[in-house]
């Protein structure tokens, strides 16, 4: 419901003072719609019958502000006009107020004012030809009708239409505002998604960058030089191509680009070279079989990024690597030497973590990180079969 107005609308003064002006215009003219010979004119002089219009009209700058109050004074001024010689305009303002008190009152007068001017108009037709014994006396049902029951369905009609309307805007809004709620979501989603590609992508190769360019300022041995200038270049090299893939799905929508494929568990081989290469012990036990390709993706991901936590932070040992089916879903393990206390590497900002969470929470499957006897264990449990992301 729109709030009720202070103040009378300007539209609702000008109702007023033209019927005021109108029915003082008809009084002047001698035009009423009884003389004061009829039976019931109790009040017979002519000018009784400007006191009703006067409080009508006067009633008319509440039919927003004050519906009901204008309703039951018009409706006093009404009974009063039909004792006087009366004024067409009277009757015609009340109608007015009946209409505007469905239409503006509250939604219990909306209800009960059409239901009480249908029973005054049965009433107001059965009882006078009942009493009276002629089918004329209906006719008094008639008029109450026309004065009271036509307008408050009018006016139940129109607010009804009125309601239906704003139902409909504040859908829309809803509407909009949720479609405005997916489109921030979906944007917020693949931006986590491109955040964890490239930290996955990138952060590996640049950590054997970063610790084989230490090592060739470091030590004055050609030999050593050489390698780990080998190393930096074949980790640049495969740096540049994740970097392309990515740059390929982003433009996968404008058909410029043909985006490579995404990396697979076959290529887990490569992945452990790679390590291998940049000085860790790395064992690889892969027994996963063919599985889902998001599954896939998270896996390789997964096993990448602890590699590379490994190669910053793991102290010297052996890194195992595990990949088994377990119960309908996949199982990895890795695990490498850790030491409390001891300075990584090459510094990390532990969004690799908050990645590999991400992924597996996704998937609807686990995971979980942490020191345990004297390892850093890393265990992620992948679903096989599509279900409801946890």
């Amino acid at each position: 419901m729109p709030r009720t107005p202070r103040r009378p609308h300007r539209d609702d003064l000008h109702i007023a003072v033209a019927g005021l002006l109108g029915g003082a215009l008809l009084w002047a003219l001698g035009i009423h719609p009884r003389t004061a010979s009829d039976s019931l004119v109790l009040l017979d002089a002519p000018w009784a019958a400007l006191v009703p219009l006067a409080v009508t009209a006067g009633c008319e700058p509440l039919r927003r502000t004050r519906p009901r109050t204008g309703l039951l004074i018009g409706t006093a001024a009404l009974v009063l006009d039909t004792v006087t010689v009366g004024n067409l305009v009277t009757v015609v303002l009340y109608t007015d107020l009946v209409y505007a008190a469905v239409l503006y009152g509250t939604p219990a007068s909306a209800r009960r004012i059409p239901w009480i001017t249908g029973m005054l108009t049965v009433v107001g037709g059965i009882v006078p030809a009942a009493l009276w014994r002629d089918p004329q006396g209906l006719l008094i049902g008639v008029g109450v009708g026309v004065v009271a029951l036509a307008p408050a369905a009018t006016g139940a009609l129109v607010r009804n239409h009125r309601d239906a309307a704003e139902a409909a805007r504040l859908r829309a809004e809803q509407t909009a505002l949720l479609a405005e709620m997916d489109r921030t979501q979906a944007v917020t989603a693949e931006r986590a998604r491109m955040a964890r590609e490239l930290h996955d992508m990138v952060a590996g190769h640049l950590s054997a960058i970063a610790l084989h360019s230490t090592a060739a300022l470091s030590l004055d041995d050609a030999r050593t030089t050489r390698e780990a200038l080998a190393v930096i270049r074949e980790n640049s090299v495969a740096g540049l191509d994740e970097m392309r893939r990515l740059i390929g799905i982003l433009r996968t929508g404008s058909g410029d680009v043909e985006p490579a494929a995404s990396p697979t568990l076959d290529g887990l081989g490569a992945l452990v070279d790679r390590a291998r290469a940049g000085g860790l012990d790395v064992t690889l036990d892969a027994g996963h079989g063919e599985v889902p390709a998001p599954v896939e993706l998270a896996a390789y991901r997964i096993v990448q990024e602890s590699l590379t936590n490994a190669l910053k932070h793991a102290a010297r040992g052996r890194v195992r690597v595990s990949l088994r089916r377990r119960d309908g879903a996949l199982e990895i393990r890795v695990t490498s030497t850790h030491r409390p206390g001891d300075t990584p590497r090459v510094p990390g900002s532990g969004a690799g973590l908050t990645g590999m969470r991400e992924r597996a929470a996704l998937l609807g499957g686990t995971f979980e990180a942490g020191p345990r006897g004297g390892l850093w264990a890393v265990r992620a449990v992948l679903p096989l079969t599509e279900g409801d992301p946890a």
